[in-house]
């Protein structure tokens, strides 16, 4: 397989939708992600099925230098200005996405509590990469966006702790012993909790070692190669790799004066590889899928939204976030992707009975909430008057 003539084909292709569907006024990333379909292993084979698992480093690494990007936003002295509403806002969109589909299985479709808790918890995660995507290509500023880039922060450490409660359960009901172990409680929290010390102690050791630095081509490659680092270390320790490069980006964020080029240096490197890393996911996105999942698949993906939709607005509401918060916040949550794809593996081999299913809906809701996730954010963005502000 010539790597080179697959990636150079995959940005190309990337590019040229992504140009394309930006004259119909749609976010470019929804281009790259139609790109990957179109040259794909389900549609054109241009690029086939064994091509795909040698490019997921490029995927890896793109979510990594998103995290970081996500995180080096997150300075305490800009929080404290929004206060800590956006924790409520985080539980809230979260956990009511939980809430309303575990419900919606239970009541509308009559699914066993294991299977409708397990799929209700996936539902909490949001992919940030999308969104974050959309914000850039419209320069978006202003309360809102200042508002969705903690909580898409926050969101993910809440998704793997309430997956982990929730699989548990789901475990303890299916093996019909009731009984729920202390280890099965804490791995999500030690998961978390290991994840947060590495992200400080590379963002430390990034900002040390960047005090060697003499030019901006520098200090890029030294954060380069530790973001790939903090990537590596995390897989080899069962971390996540996408908590710890936000949490590196927040501690870079925090211990310097805010000026540092660690926090936009990346800016001038990772263009191509975001376009790659779209153009990828949209390789993985088998269409076919959408014809297996029925009427329970079609009532996940609605049921999410609606938990999304209005766990942010109560949440808001709550908070006291200005009103255009609360009207649109839910609009950018939409997206699902990497986080709930990894999650429904974990289901299907913890819960054979149930996992295959869960998969399906989850690879099927990844075609509909990425394909229309970034018109939303756009939508929503444009609506609070925050598009082309930076």
């Amino acid at each position: 397989m010539n790597w080179l003539y697959v990636l150079g084909i995959v940005i190309l292709a990337g590019i040229f939708l992504g140009l394309l569907v930006s004259y119909i006024k749609l976010p470019k990333v929804t281009g790259y992600l139609l790109a990957g379909i179109i040259i794909g292993p389900f549609v054109l084979k241009i690029v086939p099925t064994e091509a795909i698992h040698g490019l997921t480093v490029i995927s890896e690494a793109a979510l990594g230098f998103i995290a970081y990007s996500i995180g080096s936003s997150l300075n305490f002295k800009d929080l404290k200005k929004i206060g800590s509403g956006i924790i409520i806002i985080a539980l809230f969109e979260a956990l009511m996405a939980v809430v309303v589909v575990t419900l919606v299985m239970i009541t509308v479709f009559k699914q066993p509590l294991a299977f409708s808790l397990s799929l209700g918890a996936i539902a909490s995660a949001t992919a940030p990469a999308a969104t974050i995507m959309v914000l850039k290509q419209y320069r978006a500023k202003g309360p809102l966006v200042n508002t969705l880039i903690p909580v898409v922060a926050i969101d993910d450490a809440i998704a793997v702790i309430a997956f982990g409660i929730a699989l548990s359960i789901a475990k303890a009901l299916t093996n019909g012993t009731g009984a729920l172990t202390v280890m099965s409680i804490m791995n999500p929290f030690i998961e978390i909790i290991g994840s947060a010390v590495l992200g400080i102690i590379l963002g430390f050791v990034l900002a040390f070692i960047n005090r060697l630095s003499n030019s901006r081509e520098q200090t890029m490659s030294m954060a380069i190669g530790v973001i790939l680092l903090a990537i590596g270390l995390a897989n080899k320790l069962h971390l996540s790799g996408l908590l710890t490069c936000m949490v590196m980006g927040g501690t870079i964020s925090n211990i310097t004066d805010g000026k540092t080029k660690l926090l936009t240096v990346l800016d001038e490197f990772t263009n191509p590889i975001f376009i790659a890393f779209f153009t990828i996911s949209g390789l993985e996105l088998d269409m076919s899928v959408l014809k297996t999942v029925g009427i329970i698949g079609a009532g996940y993906v609605i049921a999410r939204v609606i938990g999304k939709v209005l766990g942010a607005y109560l949440g808001a509401k709550i908070a006291k976030s200005e009103p255009i918060v609360q009207k649109y916040l839910g609009l950018t949550l939409v997206p699902q992707a990497g986080v709930a794809i990894g999650l429904a593996l974990i289901v299907q081999n913890e819960l054979p009975a149930y996992g295959t299913q869960i998969r399906t809906i989850i690879l099927a809701g990844t075609v509909i909430y990425e394909l229309i996730g970034p018109l939303c954010t756009k939508i929503a963005i444009f609506k609070a008057g925050e598009a082309n502000k930076a």
